[in-house]
């Protein structure tokens, strides 16, 4: 096992820097962070000039981002163009993300798999029939849609839940933006555990623990869903940093100030600073997730071992 996560912490390492270099470019270079700076009135030339140079876009891309690298290997993000540190921002958008992809993962991982369990195990009955309906609706409407109609109902027409989260929102107001940022995904994890249930009820080791005479509930936990599940980590696994970073919309309707908050800040005000210091993290996270994912892949099937 050592040997295979030494091989794989090599591996994350040039795609780091490719994908945080090409993040950089696409920043630097498709936008005008000066003009995003002045807003809709144009700066004049003595401005523009002085906010290039203490900003070094003066200097040529790859020495901005030799720069900007060495920063972050220092721990620092840089400073947004309202002379925040992008670290204190992180500090405070980071959090109340992951308490929401957390929220969004525990939807994810029990309402998916159970619902999954429950149509694998009997396919093509009614109930199947009917979570199947229910996830193809689902997956066919727009997040910002559903995060709307709930939003709506339960918190204008019924006041069940406050239409906005607060800033620094706890996990119990999140639990609606976490079941609206999960939607999607957990009609693909249902799907995903039914139809992986469903191939594996017919192998053959299914068939040999049955005639062993070993209990019904053994022979799903212990054979059958474990190596059902194989999949559906791997789907869980990538999916925590699309949700971090694809917070954007649900974060929007219901007012978190996470992640996607201040991704989306950054964008509408070409705060290159702030967009490529949350995307690098978010890089960070993708490969770290990648990595628990390969290792849980031996846990829950034991033919497979890592040299």
């Amino acid at each position: 096992m050592g040997p295979y996560v030494a091989r794989r912490l090599l591996q994350m390492v040039p795609v780091f820097f490719g994908a945080t270099l090409l993040i950089f470019l696409m920043v630097n270079v498709m936008g005008d962070p000066v003009a995003g700076l002045c807003g809709e009135r144009a700066c004049d030339s003595a401005t523009a000039a002085q906010l290039t140079r203490e900003f070094g876009l003066d200097q040529p891309l790859w020495r901005q981002y030799a720069v900007y690298l060495g920063n972050v290997f220092a721990g620092d993000f840089g400073t947004a163009f309202n002379g925040q540190p992008v670290t204190a921002l992180m500090a405070a958008a980071f959090p109340v993300t992951v308490r929401l992809t957390l929220v969004a993962v525990v939807f994810e991982v029990v309402v998916g798999v159970g619902l999954g369990v429950v149509t694998g195990l009997r396919r093509g009955r009614p109930v199947d029939t009917a979570v199947l309906l229910g996830t193809l609706v689902v997956v066919s409407v727009p997040t910002f849609v559903t995060g709307l109609l709930l939003q709506l109902l339960l918190g204008v027409q019924w006041g069940w839940i406050r239409p906005s989260a607060p800033p620094e929102a706890s996990f119990d107001e999140l639990i609606v933006p976490g079941l609206v940022l999960a939607s999607v995904s957990l009609a693909y994890v249902t799907r995903l555990t039914r139809t992986s249930l469903a191939e594996n009820l017919r192998a053959d080791y299914v068939r040999t623990a049955v005639a062993k005479g070993l209990p019904r509930r053994r022979v799903i936990v212990r054979h059958l869903l474990r190596n059902s599940l194989i999949p559906v980590v791997t789907f869980v696994g990538t999916d925590v940093g699309a949700l971090m970073g694809g917070a954007v919309v649900t974060e929007r309707i219901f007012n978190v100030h996470g992640v996607g908050y201040q991704l989306y800040q950054g964008i509408l005000r070409q705060n290159t600073q702030t967009v490529v210091g949350f995307v690098t993290v978010l890089v960070l996270v993708f490969l770290v997730a990648n990595l628990l994912v390969d290792l849980l892949y031996a846990v829950l099937d034991p033919r497979i071992r890592y040299a």
